[in-house]
Protein backbone atom coordinates (compact mmCIF):
# COMPACT_ATOMS: atom_id res chain seq x y z
CA UNK A 1 0.00 0.00 0.00
CA UNK A 2 1.02 3.40 -0.58
CA UNK A 3 2.55 5.49 1.78
CA UNK A 4 1.20 9.09 0.99
CA UNK A 5 3.47 11.85 0.45
CA UNK A 6 3.15 14.84 2.38
CA UNK A 7 5.56 17.34 1.01
CA UNK A 8 6.09 18.52 -3.37
CA UNK A 9 9.51 20.12 -1.89
CA UNK A 10 11.67 17.56 -4.13
CA UNK A 11 10.07 19.30 -7.24
CA UNK A 12 7.98 22.17 -6.28
CA UNK A 13 4.90 22.65 -8.39
CA UNK A 14 4.28 25.13 -11.22
CA UNK A 15 3.22 28.42 -10.59
CA UNK A 16 3.53 27.64 -6.81
CA UNK A 17 7.21 27.17 -6.09
CA UNK A 18 8.87 30.39 -3.66
CA UNK A 19 9.19 33.36 -6.43
CA UNK A 20 11.49 35.28 -4.38
CA UNK A 21 8.75 38.20 -4.70
CA UNK A 22 7.82 40.31 -1.73
CA UNK A 23 4.10 41.50 -2.79
CA UNK A 24 4.78 44.12 -0.02
CA UNK A 25 1.02 44.66 0.40
CA UNK A 26 1.17 47.11 2.68
CA UNK A 27 2.46 49.48 0.12
CA UNK A 28 -0.43 49.39 -2.17
CA UNK A 29 -2.42 51.68 -1.12
CA UNK A 30 0.59 54.50 -0.26
CA UNK A 31 0.72 56.28 -3.39
CA UNK A 32 3.52 58.42 -2.70
CA UNK A 33 5.53 55.34 -2.75
CA UNK A 34 4.31 53.81 -5.40
CA UNK A 35 4.75 57.10 -7.23
CA UNK A 36 8.15 57.11 -6.47
CA UNK A 37 8.14 53.28 -7.02
CA UNK A 38 7.40 53.41 -10.41
CA UNK A 39 9.17 56.35 -11.33
CA UNK A 40 12.69 54.44 -9.83
CA UNK A 41 15.41 53.94 -12.68
CA UNK A 42 15.44 49.97 -11.35
CA UNK A 43 11.41 49.05 -11.94
CA UNK A 44 10.77 46.65 -14.54
CA UNK A 45 7.40 46.69 -16.26
CA UNK A 46 5.82 44.13 -18.41
CA UNK A 47 2.17 43.81 -20.05
CA UNK A 48 -0.32 41.57 -20.21
CA UNK A 49 -3.44 41.38 -22.49
CA UNK A 50 -6.05 38.24 -22.61
CA UNK A 51 -3.66 35.96 -20.14
CA UNK A 52 -0.89 36.05 -22.14
CA UNK A 53 2.58 38.19 -21.88
CA UNK A 54 6.11 38.63 -24.26
CA UNK A 55 8.58 36.13 -23.55
CA UNK A 56 12.28 35.39 -24.66
CA UNK A 57 14.58 33.26 -25.25
CA UNK A 58 17.86 34.11 -23.86
CA UNK A 59 21.35 33.49 -25.47
CA UNK A 60 21.52 30.21 -22.94
CA UNK A 61 18.31 29.24 -24.11
CA UNK A 62 16.43 30.20 -21.05
CA UNK A 63 12.95 31.89 -21.44
CA UNK A 64 12.45 34.89 -20.22
CA UNK A 65 9.35 36.99 -19.58
CA UNK A 66 10.10 40.60 -21.52
CA UNK A 67 10.02 43.59 -19.40
CA UNK A 68 10.77 47.20 -19.62
CA UNK A 69 11.79 50.16 -17.67
CA UNK A 70 8.93 51.96 -16.42
CA UNK A 71 9.98 55.21 -18.48
CA UNK A 72 9.68 53.21 -21.77
CA UNK A 73 6.49 51.14 -20.79
CA UNK A 74 3.64 52.18 -22.38
CA UNK A 75 1.60 54.87 -20.18
CA UNK A 76 -1.86 53.16 -18.83
CA UNK A 77 -2.03 54.98 -15.04
CA UNK A 78 -5.79 53.38 -14.36
CA UNK A 79 -4.26 49.70 -15.33
CA UNK A 80 -1.35 49.60 -13.40
CA UNK A 81 -0.96 46.63 -11.21
CA UNK A 82 1.73 46.75 -8.75
CA UNK A 83 3.44 43.32 -7.96
CA UNK A 84 5.91 43.32 -5.40
CA UNK A 85 10.05 43.70 -5.11
CA UNK A 86 12.38 41.03 -5.05
CA UNK A 87 15.15 40.62 -2.43
CA UNK A 88 17.69 43.47 -4.68
CA UNK A 89 15.01 46.52 -4.32
CA UNK A 90 13.57 45.77 -7.62
CA UNK A 91 10.07 46.62 -7.85
CA UNK A 92 8.01 44.82 -10.44
CA UNK A 93 4.59 46.40 -12.24
CA UNK A 94 2.13 44.50 -14.92
CA UNK A 95 0.06 46.85 -17.65
CA UNK A 96 -3.25 45.57 -18.66
CA UNK A 97 -3.36 46.65 -22.34
CA UNK A 98 -5.90 45.24 -25.08
CA UNK A 99 -3.26 43.95 -27.19
CA UNK A 100 0.60 43.14 -26.26
CA UNK A 101 3.15 46.02 -27.60
CA UNK A 102 5.19 45.11 -30.56
CA UNK A 103 9.22 44.71 -29.83
CA UNK A 104 10.91 45.58 -33.12
CA UNK A 105 14.10 44.83 -31.22
CA UNK A 106 13.74 41.23 -30.21
CA UNK A 107 12.18 38.04 -31.22
CA UNK A 108 9.97 38.05 -29.05
CA UNK A 109 6.79 36.47 -28.84
CA UNK A 110 3.58 36.11 -27.09
CA UNK A 111 2.64 33.46 -24.55
CA UNK A 112 -0.40 31.88 -21.63
CA UNK A 113 0.18 30.63 -18.47
CA UNK A 114 -0.08 27.00 -19.61
CA UNK A 115 2.88 27.31 -22.17
CA UNK A 116 5.29 29.94 -20.35
CA UNK A 117 4.16 28.46 -16.79
CA UNK A 118 6.86 25.43 -17.78
CA UNK A 119 9.46 27.76 -19.13
CA UNK A 120 9.98 30.65 -16.89
CA UNK A 121 11.79 30.76 -13.80
CA UNK A 122 10.13 31.02 -10.43
CA UNK A 123 10.25 34.73 -10.38
CA UNK A 124 8.94 35.27 -13.99
CA UNK A 125 6.05 32.77 -13.39
CA UNK A 126 5.10 34.12 -9.93
CA UNK A 127 5.09 37.56 -11.72
CA UNK A 128 2.88 36.46 -14.45
CA UNK A 129 0.52 34.34 -12.39
CA UNK A 130 0.20 37.52 -10.48
CA UNK A 131 -0.13 39.71 -13.43
CA UNK A 132 -3.31 36.95 -15.39
CA UNK A 133 -4.98 36.50 -12.16
CA UNK A 134 -5.59 40.09 -11.29
CA UNK A 135 -6.29 40.84 -15.11
CA UNK A 136 -8.87 38.18 -15.43
CA UNK A 137 -10.57 39.53 -12.13
CA UNK A 138 -10.16 43.30 -13.49
CA UNK A 139 -12.13 42.37 -17.28
CA UNK A 140 -15.04 40.86 -15.54
CA UNK A 141 -15.77 42.55 -12.64
CA UNK A 142 -15.78 46.01 -13.68
CA UNK A 143 -19.38 46.68 -11.80
CA UNK A 144 -20.40 46.78 -8.87
CA UNK A 145 -22.57 43.73 -7.35
CA UNK A 146 -24.35 45.77 -4.94
CA UNK A 147 -25.91 48.37 -6.91
CA UNK A 148 -24.73 48.22 -10.26
CA UNK A 149 -22.45 51.41 -10.76
CA UNK A 150 -19.28 50.95 -12.48
CA UNK A 151 -16.34 50.55 -10.01
CA UNK A 152 -13.45 51.95 -9.72
CA UNK A 153 -9.65 50.63 -9.28
CA UNK A 154 -7.66 51.19 -6.37
CA UNK A 155 -5.06 49.30 -3.98
CA UNK A 156 -2.34 49.30 -7.10
CA UNK A 157 -5.34 46.80 -8.82
CA UNK A 158 -6.04 44.77 -5.52
CA UNK A 159 -9.51 46.22 -5.21
CA UNK A 160 -12.07 47.98 -7.39
CA UNK A 161 -14.42 50.41 -5.06
CA UNK A 162 -17.78 51.53 -5.65
CA UNK A 163 -17.72 55.41 -5.94
CA UNK A 164 -21.92 55.51 -5.44
CA UNK A 165 -22.65 53.07 -2.42
CA UNK A 166 -18.93 52.50 -1.17
CA UNK A 167 -19.07 49.08 -1.25
CA UNK A 168 -15.31 47.66 -1.87
CA UNK A 169 -14.62 44.29 -4.10
CA UNK A 170 -11.78 42.19 -4.32
CA UNK A 171 -10.01 39.76 -6.60
CA UNK A 172 -12.17 36.38 -6.78
CA UNK A 173 -10.78 32.91 -6.02
CA UNK A 174 -12.77 29.68 -6.56
CA UNK A 175 -11.43 26.73 -4.42
CA UNK A 176 -11.41 23.42 -6.20
CA UNK A 177 -10.29 20.41 -5.08
CA UNK A 178 -8.14 17.97 -7.35
CA UNK A 179 -7.43 14.21 -6.02
CA UNK A 180 -5.11 11.31 -7.15
CA UNK A 181 -7.72 8.31 -5.83
CA UNK A 182 -6.04 4.88 -5.17
CA UNK A 183 -7.98 1.42 -3.91
CA UNK A 184 -7.04 -1.35 -2.15
CA UNK A 185 -4.70 -2.88 -4.59
CA UNK A 186 -3.25 0.59 -4.66
CA UNK A 187 -4.17 1.39 -8.17
CA UNK A 188 -5.23 4.81 -9.36
CA UNK A 189 -8.44 6.09 -10.45
CA UNK A 190 -7.88 8.21 -13.95
CA UNK A 191 -10.76 9.91 -15.71
CA UNK A 192 -11.64 11.32 -19.08
CA UNK A 193 -13.53 14.67 -19.22
CA UNK A 194 -16.26 14.35 -22.07
CA UNK A 195 -14.66 17.65 -23.98
CA UNK A 196 -10.96 16.06 -24.32
CA UNK A 197 -9.50 14.22 -26.93
CA UNK A 198 -9.55 10.46 -27.26
CA UNK A 199 -6.86 9.03 -24.91
CA UNK A 200 -6.27 12.36 -22.42
CA UNK A 201 -7.10 10.82 -18.69
CA UNK A 202 -6.26 12.82 -15.69
CA UNK A 203 -7.15 13.10 -12.01
CA UNK A 204 -10.72 14.00 -11.26
CA UNK A 205 -11.54 17.39 -9.50
CA UNK A 206 -14.17 19.92 -9.17
CA UNK A 207 -15.50 22.65 -6.88
CA UNK A 208 -16.12 22.98 -3.70
CA UNK A 209 -19.59 24.44 -2.76
CA UNK A 210 -21.29 26.93 -0.20
CA UNK A 211 -21.31 25.44 2.97
CA UNK A 212 -18.76 22.46 2.44
CA UNK A 213 -15.33 21.59 3.64
CA UNK A 214 -12.65 20.92 1.15
CA UNK A 215 -12.51 16.91 2.50
CA UNK A 216 -16.79 16.70 1.89
CA UNK A 217 -16.30 18.41 -1.74
CA UNK A 218 -13.67 15.53 -2.11
CA UNK A 219 -15.79 12.84 -1.43
CA UNK A 220 -18.57 13.97 -3.50
CA UNK A 221 -17.14 14.95 -6.59
CA UNK A 222 -15.48 11.45 -6.65
CA UNK A 223 -18.66 9.94 -5.89
CA UNK A 224 -21.23 12.14 -8.29
CA UNK A 225 -18.19 11.77 -11.70
CA UNK A 226 -17.07 7.92 -11.06
CA UNK A 227 -19.50 6.61 -8.31
CA UNK A 228 -16.74 5.63 -6.27
CA UNK A 229 -16.45 5.57 -2.55
CA UNK A 230 -14.04 7.91 -0.99
CA UNK A 231 -12.73 7.61 2.81
CA UNK A 232 -9.44 8.87 4.29
CA UNK A 233 -8.26 12.41 2.42
CA UNK A 234 -5.07 14.04 2.81
CA UNK A 235 -3.84 17.19 1.87
CA UNK A 236 -0.94 17.26 -0.49
CA UNK A 237 0.37 21.13 -2.10
CA UNK A 238 -1.81 23.94 -3.83
CA UNK A 239 -1.83 25.77 -6.96
CA UNK A 240 -3.12 28.57 -8.18
CA UNK A 241 -5.02 28.44 -11.30
CA UNK A 242 -6.02 31.30 -12.87
CA UNK A 243 -8.21 29.91 -15.70
CA UNK A 244 -9.74 32.01 -14.73
CA UNK A 245 -9.99 32.37 -11.19
CA UNK A 246 -9.20 29.09 -9.45
CA UNK A 247 -7.39 27.72 -6.56
CA UNK A 248 -6.42 24.10 -6.67
CA UNK A 249 -6.15 22.13 -3.82
CA UNK A 250 -4.42 18.49 -4.32
CA UNK A 251 -5.45 15.83 -2.09
CA UNK A 252 -4.75 11.86 -1.93
CA UNK A 253 -7.72 9.79 -1.02
CA UNK A 254 -8.63 6.78 -0.39
CA UNK A 255 -11.35 4.38 -2.30
CA UNK A 256 -13.53 1.92 -0.16
CA UNK A 257 -15.48 0.95 -3.47
CA UNK A 258 -13.96 -0.23 -6.70
CA UNK A 259 -17.06 -0.19 -8.80
CA UNK A 260 -16.81 2.87 -11.60
CA UNK A 261 -20.09 4.21 -12.77
CA UNK A 262 -19.29 7.68 -14.75
CA UNK A 263 -21.85 10.22 -14.55
CA UNK A 264 -21.86 11.26 -18.36
CA UNK A 265 -21.88 14.62 -18.44
CA UNK A 266 -18.53 16.00 -17.24
CA UNK A 267 -16.56 12.67 -16.98
CA UNK A 268 -17.10 10.35 -20.20
CA UNK A 269 -15.07 7.60 -19.24
CA UNK A 270 -12.74 6.44 -15.75
CA UNK A 271 -10.52 3.47 -15.40
CA UNK A 272 -8.73 2.00 -12.44
CA UNK A 273 -4.68 1.79 -13.36
CA UNK A 274 -1.93 0.25 -12.02
CA UNK A 275 1.60 1.64 -12.51
CA UNK A 276 2.64 -1.33 -14.47
CA UNK A 277 -0.80 -0.48 -16.36
CA UNK A 278 -0.02 3.03 -16.42
CA UNK A 279 3.50 2.73 -17.87
CA UNK A 280 2.49 0.63 -20.77
CA UNK A 281 -0.45 2.68 -22.06
CA UNK A 282 1.55 5.93 -22.17
CA UNK A 283 4.63 3.93 -24.09
CA UNK A 284 1.84 2.52 -26.48
CA UNK A 285 -0.34 6.20 -26.49
CA UNK A 286 -3.19 4.60 -25.17
CA UNK A 287 -3.39 7.26 -22.55
CA UNK A 288 -2.29 10.81 -23.29
CA UNK A 289 -1.08 12.56 -19.55
CA UNK A 290 -1.85 15.71 -18.27
CA UNK A 291 0.03 18.60 -18.73
CA UNK A 292 3.21 19.04 -17.11
CA UNK A 293 2.01 22.53 -15.65
CA UNK A 294 -1.00 21.49 -13.69
CA UNK A 295 -0.72 19.74 -10.19
CA UNK A 296 -2.37 16.92 -11.65
CA UNK A 297 0.62 15.96 -12.95
CA UNK A 298 2.59 16.35 -9.91
CA UNK A 299 -0.06 13.93 -8.21
CA UNK A 300 0.11 11.24 -10.40
CA UNK A 301 4.07 11.41 -10.61
CA UNK A 302 3.92 11.14 -6.13
CA UNK A 303 2.15 7.79 -6.58
CA UNK A 304 3.63 6.58 -10.03
CA UNK A 305 7.00 7.33 -8.81
CA UNK A 306 8.76 9.06 -11.86
CA UNK A 307 7.74 12.23 -14.05
CA UNK A 308 4.76 10.88 -16.56
CA UNK A 309 6.10 11.81 -20.12
CA UNK A 310 5.13 15.37 -21.51
CA UNK A 311 2.26 15.33 -23.87
CA UNK A 312 3.76 15.14 -27.66
CA UNK A 313 7.13 14.21 -26.67
CA UNK A 314 6.44 10.49 -25.82
CA UNK A 315 8.79 10.95 -22.97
Amino acid sequence: MTTWPDKTDDRPLSLAAPSGIDRAAHHRTDEAWLAAAWSHPTTRVFVVSGGQVLVDETPEGRTELVTTPSFEAPLTEEHRYFLGTDEDGVSYFALQKDTLPGRLDQPARAAGLREAGLLLSARDAGLMVHAVALENWQRLHRFCSRCGERTVIAAAGHIRRCPACGAEHYPRTDPAVIMLVTDEQDRALLGRQVHWPEGRFSTLAGFVEPGESIEQSVRREVWEEAGVVVGPVQYVASQPWPFPSSLMLGFFARATSAEITVDGEEISEARWFSRQELKEAFASGEVLPPYGISIAARLIELWYGEPVPRPGTGR
